[in-house]
């Protein structure tokens, strides 16, 4: 491989987890999202329970319950959503939390739904306090409520909506108010992938792309995807790029390996972000415990974003633990660096 094609390949790299995608990306992304239950991989409870609501729901001939969908980004809340729209033969209308400033923007959404449409709002726990409790009663009594006129001539108008679902998706379930958790019917909360059920995404994909992909290949880049479909397409998207530079007409284990090293994804699935927080926790902090604010401001990067995209897999895969002074790198994140371990966690029982 020349260092001009090794650099264009790297060059053109995409972080693991970005969160502004490309317009490539998001039409990618949607090609590869299953279209039907039956074609979604993992969580099998998961989907047998939902299933059995979908069929139950079109027997009695009513909308589904309001189903409200947790867990970190990238696991297929989005795609579970447009399934269930159609699994209902219905109509989805998508938007997102921050995208409702006001109440008057959730009427004219609402009031645009026909019977059994399906309402998807990502991010939902970032509603204002305000469109949150307009969106109650049209949850529970498919009613909304609006004022007219101002002072002594202030009335109330009550409009009836036709029966929808909404689907909520979240990745911070603690932040949602009780009152709006508490009226979502069906409730699921996604976790990270195990290998196997990546490296079969990873095949269909690879499908889908005329790759000629094997399955060691297939488990290799699994392996290296944070237990994360949307991250599993991606990294299998930049090893496409790397045998048609190169002229591959088979992507072994070999090659998949030689990419995502040249990408910077090492054998834990771990990108440079995530080794930069663990090196500052087991370098600058000893090892921890180290508060989530301090780790902020020497990464210079968002609280969120930390929270969000980085502590779920590395407190998942056993790199880091909470305790109640902060955070504190495991053995494991020690051996993956080569570090003799100090064990300090009888100091924080």
């Amino acid at each position: 491989m020349t260092d001009q094609s090794r650099q264009a390949l790297i060059k053109g790299k995409t972080a693991t987890r970005d969160v502004r995608e490309s317009e490539e990306d998001v039409v990618l992304n949607i090609s590869l999202r299953p279209k039907k239950l039956s074609e979604f991989v993992g969580h099998k409870e998961m989907v047998d329970n939902l299933k059995i609501a979908i069929q139950a729901a079109r027997e009695r001939k009513e909308p589904l319950e309001h189903v409200l969908l947790s867990g970190p980004p990238g696991l297929g809340k989005t795609s579970l959503a447009h399934i269930l729209a159609h699994e209902m033969i219905t109509k989805i209308t998508a938007t997102s939390g921050p995208a409702i400033e006001r109440a008057g923007d959730l009427i004219g959404i609402l009031t645009n739904l026909e019977q059994g449409d399906i309402l998807f709002i990502d991010e939902i726990h970032r509603l204002s306090k305000v469109v949150e409790e307009f969106l109650y009663p049209a949850m529970e009594s498919f009613q909304i409520d609006f004022i007219i006129d101002k002072g002594p001539y202030a009335k109330t108008i009550k409009f009836n909506l036709k029966p929808f679902t909404l689907v909520g998706a979240t990745t911070r379930t603690g932040l949602l108010a009780a009152p709006l958790r508490g009226r979502f019917g069906i409730f699921y909360n996604l976790d990270f992938y195990k290998v196997e059920d990546l490296s079969r995404i990873i095949q269909h994909s690879a499908k889908t792309f005329s790759l000629n992909l094997d399955e060691e290949a297939a488990f290799e880049i699994g392996r290296r995807s944070r237990g994360t479909p949307r991250i599993a397409n991606r990294l299998l998207r930049r090893v496409r790029d790397y045998a048609q530079v190169l002229k591959i007409n088979k992507v072994t284990q070999e090659v998949a390996a030689k990419t995502l090293d040249e990408l910077g994804i090492d054998k834990a699935g771990l990108d440079d972000l995530d080794r930069r927080v663990l090196r500052l926790v087991l370098d600058t902090y000893g090892g921890g415990p180290v508060g989530i604010d301090s780790l902020s401001a020497s990464l210079n990067e968002e609280v969120d974003s930390l929270q969000d995209t980085v502590e779920p897999y590395l407190l998942k895969a056993g790199f880091l633990k909470r305790t109640s002074r902060g955070r504190l790198a495991t053995k494991l994140a020690y051996t993956h660096f080569g570090l003799k371990h100090e064990d300090q966690s009888e100091l924080f029982k």
